[in-house]
């Protein structure tokens, strides 16, 4: 019954990345990701039925998972084939530092809202995702004990570029974050040049929440 049950799961995960790809198209290794994650359990109990539609779902802390279609473009425009670790800001409700598990070796991600992160650590366990490093923090500052990353995630919306986590990217590495630019936000890739400064992107609008400060605790 349980290996019914997942490769019911995987059809409706395959089924997901082909309407993604209607839309974007997608690497080989970020559709095999998707496919692989089981994104039921990343979204809240009573929401399971919509877990594989394009939607963003509400989830604690007024914060959303966001929709599989941004998890793909987020994962995409990050370039992460080749890489080894990944820093992610805004862990949420952990899956998009799922996805990102089955492409690279190592994942850190940081939360600053305790329940959050309680749901999502409980949550990479019931996936079985074990190279997923987490912490509770504001993240703003990044993770420098941990670094120079080969790529950072920056999962919400800054009003400016977060030069404090260019500074713990590799030369060369990329980061991906929403930049609030006058009343609408869009997606930016900078890539750190070597010797220094960096290369900016503007790819595309994009809605995401705004990033605060501080920590929430339980």
């Amino acid at each position: 019954m349980s290996n019914l049950l997942n490769r019911s799961k995987m059809t409706k995960a395959t089924a997901m990345v082909r309407e993604i790809q209607k839309q974007f198209p997608l690497t080989e290794k970020v559709a095999k990701a998707m496919e692989k994650v089981d994104r039921e359990i990343f979204v809240p109990k009573g929401m399971m039925m919509a877990a594989y539609r394009l939607d963003a779902l509400p989830i604690r802390g007024k914060q959303f998972i966001s929709s599989p279609l941004t998890v793909a473009k987020m994962t995409t425009y990050l370039q992460p084939e080749g890489a080894d670790t990944i820093l992610e800001i805004g862990c949420g409700s952990g899956y998009q530092a799922a996805v990102l598990s089955k492409i690279v070796r190592r994942v850190l991600s940081i939360e600053r809202i305790e329940n959050l992160l309680k749901e999502a650590k409980q949550s990479f366990k019931e996936a079985g995702i074990m190279n997923v490093l987490t912490k509770l923090d504001d993240g703003q500052a990044g993770w420098p004990e941990h670094g120079p990353f080969d790529r950072i995630l920056f999962s919400a919306s800054a009003s400016r570029v977060p030069v404090e986590l260019i500074d713990q990217l590799e030369e060369g590495g990329i980061m991906v974050f929403p930049l609030q630019k006058g009343a609408e936000q869009v997606i930016t890739r900078i890539t750190k040049r070597s010797g220094g400064g960096y290369a900016t992107e503007s790819l595309e609008r994009c809605e995401f929440v705004p990033v605060l400060s501080g920590v929430e605790r339980a």
